[in-house]
């Protein structure tokens, strides 16, 4: 694996770097593949609880794809590569742990949608976002329609869509897509506090909680209230369950094992 991604885990926070600064962190072929390996790693890494996204650099966090390396491709490759980003994204979107998105500068197009496809969303003052492919010629492709129209409704999807809206991080805000601004000094170290609290939380009840929102909020509601009760179902022969009731008993801090 090259220098397109960069990971760091520490005290079970990762903090996963998109690494093409010199080109705004645009995505390419490589950078796209070696972000679904990633968090297939990070998911199987059982002491991992908490995974921050962000990009390299102070400009942008991704501006989507590598247009450059776009005019190279044929209508066939160019296919191709959507497709490895509905995998890339999904990806993002289904592992088993809180993700945290740092925006740290622009993210349009696909490096929105990279964004969409996590947990959360923090972003520095100075950043900008928007689904912006309109202005190409083309649309989002890779959850954007899909992700953003959940966050915020479907009018106002299209607004931001059809318009290629490029908004501040305050307004970004403002309507639900982030879920907090911070100076552009403080974003990495605000990301950490809040991985760090949300590590606090058993790894076993945050996956199947994360599970029952983003699997039920499709369904029926009689449906989506039977997936819930199964999703705490599976969590009662745990042993992170009794370490819980212990710990609350004798006034201690849990020590989850993921178990």
């Amino acid at each position: 694996m090259n220098e397109s991604m960069k990971t760091i885990v520490e005290k079970g926070i990762a903090i996963l770097t998109l690494n093409r600064p010199s080109h705004l962190n645009a995505m390419n072929g490589g950078l796209v593949a070696e972000l679904k390996q990633s968090f297939e790693k990070l998911n199987e890494d059982t002491s991992v609880r908490v995974i921050i996204l962000t990009g390299a650099g102070d400009r942008a966090f991704c501006v989507g794809a590598d247009l450059k390396e776009r005019r190279t491709m044929s209508d066939l490759e160019v296919a191709e590569r959507i497709r490895a980003y509905k995998f890339t994204f999904g990806r993002i979107a289904t592992v088993a742990k809180p993700v945290i998105c740092a925006i740290n500068g622009f993210a349009f197009g696909g490096g929105l949608e990279i964004a969409l496809a996590c947990d959360f969303r923090i972003a520095c003052q100075s950043a900008y976002l928007g689904l912006t492919e309109t202005q190409l010629g083309i649309m989002p492709a890779a959850g954007g329609t899909q992700r953003l129209s959940r966050l915020v409704g479907p009018t106002m999807a299209k607004e931001l869509i059809f318009g290629a809206v490029k908004m501040s991080a305050d307004e970004a805000l403002k309507r639900g897509i982030v879920n907090r601004v911070v100076p552009d000094e403080e974003l990495l170290s605000a990301a950490v506090e809040w991985a760090k609290a949300l590590s606090k939380a058993a790894p076993l009840a945050i996956a199947q909680a994360k599970k029952a929102i983003d699997e039920g909020i499709t369904l029926p509601l009689d449906e989506a209230i039977d997936l819930e009760a199964a999703c705490y179902g599976a969590l009662i022969p745990s042993a992170d369950r009794i370490e819980g009731l212990e710990a609350f008993a004798e006034k201690r801090a849990p020590q989850w094992n993921g178990k």
